[in-house]
């Protein structure tokens, strides 16, 4: 998986094997990977998904026939070869025949976040230029058509297909995948999808076979911890690449029925989900969103034995109503550290792929070690390399290349690397050398492993030394009475910052400054323990739609905290 060319050089630079080395890769654009699985897998559930209507099951080639119907009815709205398509849904079937039957299209997919609100919806659809948009009209208590009217009242005037909007001028096409009913320029799906009668199979065929793997394939939005959308665009190649290694990673042994409700808008929960999944022949257990009583019926209900669930919602799942007496024996592919881990029906040694680094710009991961690696060979890192993939540690502010072990900003380049950001020259992306500087902290070993240490704006200078606030909130977290735990640097005249603590109690628990700094003073230097501890309200550690705490707005809640400007 990767080599110690930081061994061999002295430098901080690490490559993984070389791409044509690697085992296990299959079709590389996302109209072949459908193709592949779809015909490997044939008539096994590929997802289940149960409404208040009835439980929807899809074999493969069910996926494969609903997502070639959108393919049909995209050429007949006129999508072309790089024609983006947005796809505005939660984790419901017809969010994968949107996306692959856009890429059988020839078209581009761009997923949209259902967490955005309007204002966010319409600065997303002008950063994308889509000309076809396949939205889910009832979200929780957002109605997307309504919203989109809004934002453009041309749609509302507009008949179906025929959409002038000067806001969004690309904009010719909506379709609502959740209802027969349209409005305005909104139709419905049965009439979306009647408009591909009339298109040739062949065609859609021909154009599949047309697409090159270095064709822009996918866009997805980063909502990073800012909070402010990133377009980041990705060829075929870099998202399959992905999908067929997911469950490498997972060391997928038994065709994992996979429950998850995190969005697959997000690169992330698509490439872990859906390859992971869909690559090994697994079933999809579907949530539309996350409710943690629910969530716990259809694990049961569905045997699921792999769950991806977001840190802040183990709390929620465990202390459900009935997760007591939950039938979780199936679970397997659940890493043996984690809450849900622990409960009485469940037995599992599995060690999920943790020790890896990543982010949306590759595609999720770039370093990795792979399931159940033992501790003495991750030593604490991040991992090694991907196929094909260099990683390097730079100087910040000059972009010199360091040493072995010396901290610096990580810089990364491979095949999965993004064509570009949205609007962003790649000259002004890259560096001279191709590589992307990522922002985050870290170094390499002389093992060629990479050690991520947080974002280079959230490292705390405290007194003269670095403190990540990664290792002491993975020593916080530990504490049973803590919920949620952030670390945060807040401005202090002495030391520069002053290492600060937030932190949500599980209900009912006891817990003050003392007994925190107490608990992590085992793990921890002295001038890595929290200066202050502060206990705040859930509420208050804002986070993006992809459970990123927002750390410029916490550290601002604590430092007004400290001011004595609000109160715990």
């Amino acid at each position: 998986m990767g080599d110690a060319a930081g061994a061999d050089t002295g430098m901080a630079l690490a490559r993984g094997i070389a791409l044509e080395d690697e085992a296990g890769i299959g079709a590389l654009t996302l109209g072949g990977w459908l193709r592949a699985v779809c015909e490997r897998y044939g008539e096994a559930e590929a997802l289940v998904l149960h409404t208040p209507a009835g439980v929807v099951r899809w074999s493969y080639a069910r996926l494969w026939d609903e997502a070639f119907a959108v393919a049909r009815a995209l050429v007949a709205c006129g999508v072309g070869k790089g024609t983006r398509v947005g796809v505005l849904a939660t984790n419901r079937p017809e969010f994968l025949a949107g996306v692959f039957g856009t890429a059988l299209a020839g078209g581009v997919a761009t997923t949209i976040s259902t967490f955005f609100t309007a204002p966010e919806l319409g600065t997303v659809l002008e950063m994308a230029g889509c000309s076809v948009l396949l939205a889910e009209r009832q979200v929780l208590k957002k109605d997307f058509a309504a919203m989109l009217l809004t934002l453009d009242p041309a749609i509302a005037e507009a008949a179906p297909g025929r959409i002038a909007s000067t806001r969004f001028p690309f904009l010719t096409h909506i379709a609502l995948i959740d209802s027969e009913q349209g409005e305005g320029g909104i139709e419905g799906w049965r009439d979306f999808c009647a408009r591909g009668h009339g298109v040739d199979p062949a065609m859609v065929e021909s154009r599949a076979a047309s697409v090159a793997p270095s064709d822009p394939g996918a866009l997805f939005f980063s909502s990073g911890s800012t909070g402010k959308a990133k377009g980041i665009l990705s060829a075929h190649r870099g998202v399959c690449l992905q999908l067929w290694r997911w469950p490498q990673w997972y060391a997928i042994k038994t065709p994992p029925r996979t429950w998850s409700a995190n969005g697959f808008f997000w690169s992330g929960n698509f490439a872990m989900a859906l390859g992971g999944t869909l690559s090994a022949g697994g079933s999809l257990v579907l949530q539309r969103w996350f409710d943690a009583e629910e969530a716990l019926d259809l694990m049961a209900a569905e045997r699921a034995s792999m769950v991806l669930a977001w840190p802040h919602q183990w709390a929620q799942l465990t202390s459900a109503a009935g997760y007591a007496g939950a039938d979780l024996s199936a679970l397997h592919y659940i890493d043996a550290g984690t809450p849900l881990a622990q409960h009485a029906s469940v037995n599992t040694d599995w060690r999920e792929p943790a020790r890896a680094y990543g982010n949306t710009e590759t595609f999720t991961l770039i370093t990795v070690y792979p399931a159940g690696t033992p501790d003495a060979v991750a030593v604490g890192s991040h991992g090694l390399p991907t196929a094909g993939s260099t990683v390097k540690v730079v100087d910040p502010l000059s972009g010199v290349l360091l040493r072995v072990g010396e901290r610096g900003e990580i810089a990364v380049k491979g095949p999965t690397l993004m064509l570009c950001y949205l609007g962003i020259p790649l000259d002004q992306s890259l560096d001279d050398e191709g590589f992307l500087r990522t922002g985050d902290g870290g170094f390499i070993d002389a093992e060629g492993r990479l050690f991520w240490e947080g974002r280079l704006n959230d490292i705390i200078k405290t007194g003269g030394a670095n403190v990540s606030p990664l290792e002491i909130d993975a020593v916080i977290r530990a504490c049973p009475a803590v919920k949620m735990s952030q670390t945060v640097g807040v401005p202090d005249e002495l030391l520069g910052e002053m290492v600060v603590t937030c932190i949500v109690r599980h209900a009912g628990a006891s817990l003050d400054e003392a007994a925190i700094r107490d608990f992590a003073k085992a793990q921890l230097s002295s001038y890595k323990l929290p200066r202050r501890v502060l206990f705040v309200a859930e509420d208050q550690l804002q986070t993006t739609g992809s459970a990123k705490i927002k750390t410029a707005d916490l550290r601002a809640l604590a430092a007004g905290m400290l001011a004595g400007s609000t109160r715990a």
